[in-house]
């Protein structure tokens, strides 16, 4: 695909039906919703199910499309609808989620001030921040957000989706996409913060 070509091309020539706009939308979605799907469900075969599911459902309800230029936020609403869905019915869901005072950073009293004990993310070398283990924690991290704290972050730091579109996919006001975004990183950041500190002092 064309990495210059927009969504609103694209989705032009979905609704004209032009022979491999289908093709094309597939190639470049199938990613974007695998990994979204991967991190709310928490399972590979749950997230497979998901996006296929839902690069079905865009291509039957295409016609229902009725803001073109929102069409990156009506797909994922579609993916969050069948996530919702597939996590009710799957052997995979968790039997219980951490909640997210759980996750928060410890607060310890320094003289009069009270300070947020997190590991400083910018001490690490490059290599070290790319690591698998420092991926493979931050699934982790992400999947034991409470759910509406894990969509807000996926939607917005990793999808890329603007406060307005994640606000669209989830049916909340923007204040509140900003609200959880922001306990959201910090409940991540906290969660890594262990890792960090120990890789910090190897290095």
């Amino acid at each position: 695909m064309d990495p210059a070509r927009s969504d609103a091309a694209l989705v032009e020539d979905l609704i004209a039906g032009r022979p491999g706009a289908f093709e094309e939308f597939v190639e470049l979605y199938w990613p974007k919703l695998f990994q979204y799907s991967y991190l709310m469900c928490g399972q590979r075969e749950d997230a497979e199910e998901v996006t296929q599911e839902t690069l079905l459902k865009v291509f039957e309800k295409l016609d229902q499309l009725r803001e073109p230029e929102r069409f990156k936020a009506w797909v994922f609403r579609i993916a969050r609808n069948a996530c919702y869905m597939k996590r009710r019915k799957s052997v995979f869901a968790p039997v219980q989620e951490l909640s997210l005072d759980e996750l928060m950073p410890v607060t310890q009293e320094d003289g009069d001030q009270r300070r947020l004990e997190i590991a400083d993310w910018s001490s690490l070398p490059e290599d070290i921040a790319l690591q698998s283990e420092l991926r493979e924690r931050l699934e982790a991290a992400i999947q034991s957000l409470p759910e509406i704290y894990r969509a807000v972050l996926i939607l917005r730091d990793i999808e890329g989706l603007s406060t307005q579109e994640t606000a669209e996919v989830l049916d909340i006001t923007e204040d509140a996409v900003k609200t959880r975004l922001h306990r959201a990183r910090l409940a991540v950041r906290s969660y890594l913060d262990e890792y960090l500190r120990t890789a910090g002092a190897r290095t």
